[in-house]
């Protein structure tokens, strides 16, 4: 018994479902029966038909810089009303909503006028929604691949301007009528609509406005002649984190290396070149990296294109320097004689000035006392110098120190007296070849000093360069923030 009523249940749920089945099929029937999909739904021609557009993002995909393409996936909501598709619920079993291909209806044909790949329709053709009434709705998902110039003045600390350009490939504004939607509190949704729930963020570019825009011909109203066009902007903002880890950082660490050549001696010229321009190729190989990101554009230089360029000038200037101070170390009495003038202005003015004066002068050994005998010899050979020549002067002086014997031997001696003298002129010479090797030795010293001051003084003059230059670059960079504009935020 219990058997037999289940399948009465069954058997009745089953009528039900087929008796729904065929009034949705009757309401099919009824309405495209002699519906013609080609022709505006309008009882004359020159009615209009009125869209209601609405643009959801659920995704900016990505933004190529190198090719200027912005790529987006939003759903795109349109519709309308027609008359032909009127029912009403009551009529058909209280079917409300009737679901068909989008083929078997007439469509506004709205396309993206602003793509780059030729794909002007969507990406799925979705079934069309046909309520009670004759109110038709569409949302089909879309993926657009559009143009946006990019502008790289202040990259990596830039902002954006793209927009999606709508229209209606085949129909003008006489035709077909665009508004927007509007929702649930009653208010106009004139911007992209982002579902915060569905929006997959981007890692790269914030939303800061996308405000939207319908666009008649000639300002006029919706029945004169020409094309409608619906603009929807977006101002996105790149988040510099990447590059600022990436690129600068690693970049500005290397170009501040260059300083370092300055803490090498003056003499050392062929290692501060070296130094200086293996950071120059490094800024170089920065510099190719960041050709490859922006576009091959002649209208303007990316601010970190012209960081590169400033701390490639200051190494190229550095370079310069090293091979200028090294002239000045490597010089010699014999090729160069130094002024007074530089000389003050060089090695007493300028390391004063710079707190790098020269280290004070070891204060020299007091000569040893002379014997009395010598003392006694030296004043006897004041007497005689001009009567006597200088050999006879030593043997009288041998005489009176050591008695009769000892002169016997000096007179013995003055047949030498010739090779004697030679002797005393070499010594003579040894002497001065000395006071003369000091004397350049010294000379050679002062203008490796001058090479030091001048290290120190570009030191000082690449160092305030460097920063300055740096801080005015990036700074330009910092303030260059989206302007505060009239439309509500996105998100």
């Amino acid at each position: 018994m219990a058997g037999a009523l289940l399948g009465a249940l069954l058997l009745l749920q089953l009528l039900g479902g087929a008796e729904a089945k065929n009034e949705e099929l009757h309401l099919y029937h009824h309405l495209f029966d002699n519906y013609d999909p080609g022709s505006r739904p309008v009882k004359e021609p020159e009615d209009t038909v009125t869209i209601t557009l609405k643009v959801t993002l659920t995704n900016l995909i990505s933004l190529n810089e190198k090719e200027e393409t912005l790529t987006t996936s939003v759903w795109i909501g349109i519709d309308w009303q027609d008359y032909r598709l009127n029912y009403s619920k009551d009529d058909f079993g209280g079917v409300e909503t009737l679901r068909v291909p989008s083929e078997l209806v007439w469509l506004p044909e709205i396309v993206l006028e602003n793509n780059i790949d030729g794909q002007f329709g969507v990406a799925y053709d979705a079934n069309v929604l046909i309520y009670e009434g004759g109110y038709v709705s569409w949302l089909p998902p879309a993926i657009y691949r559009s143009t946006c110039a990019v502008e790289v003045t202040y990259f990596p600390f830039d902002w954006q301007n793209c927009s999606l350009v709508f229209r209606s490939q085949t129909y003008n504004a006489e035709e077909v009528d665009f508004v927007f939607a509007v929702d649930d509190d009653g208010e106009t949704i004139s911007k992209i609509d982002i579902d915060t729930e569905a929006y997959t963020e981007n890692g790269e570019w914030a939303i800061d406005f996308c405000p939207g825009l319908i666009r008649r011909p000639n300002g006029a109203s919706a029945g004169d002649p020409g094309v409608v066009d619906i603009i929807y902007t977006l101002i996105i903002r790149r988040k510099p984190l990447f590059y600022v880890i990436n690129i600068i950082v690693p970049c500005v660490l290397i170009s501040g290396l260059v300083l370092l050549a300055y803490f090498l001696p003056a003499q050392a010229g062929g290692q501060k070149c070296t130094v200086s321009i293996n950071v120059l190729l490094a800024q170089t190989v920065f510099l190719f990296l960041i050709a490859q990101k922006i576009p091959e554009t002649s209208l303007s230089v990316p601010m970190l294109g012209r960081y590169l360029i400033f701390v490639m000038v200051v190494a190229t200037i550095i370079v310069m320097n090293c091979v200028i101070v090294l002239n000045v170390s490597l010089r010699t009495p014999t090729t160069h004689a130094m002024s007074p003038r530089l000389r003050h202005v060089l090695l007493e003015q300028l390391p004063s000035l710079l707190g790098s004066s020269a280290p004070p002068e070891a204060p020299r050994a007091a000569p040893p006392p002379r014997r009395a005998s010598s003392v006694g010899l030296l004043l006897r050979a004041e007497e005689l110098i001009l009567k006597k020549p200088r050999s006879e002067l030593v043997f009288e002086g041998q005489r009176h120190r050591h008695g009769a014997w000892t002169a016997a031997l000096c007179q013995s001696l003055g047949a030498a007296a010739p090779e004697i003298r030679c002797c005393v002129e070499a010594v003579n010479f040894v002497a001065e070849s000395t006071r003369s090797q000091e004397a350049s030795s010294e000379e050679v010293s002062d203008w490796v000093r001058m090479g030091k001051a001048l290290d120190h003084l570009c030191f000082w003059a690449a160092l305030v360069l460097f920063g300055v230059g740096s801080s005015v670059i990036f700074l330009g960079g910092y303030f260059n923030q989206v302007p505060e504009l009239p439309y509500p935020p996105c998100m």
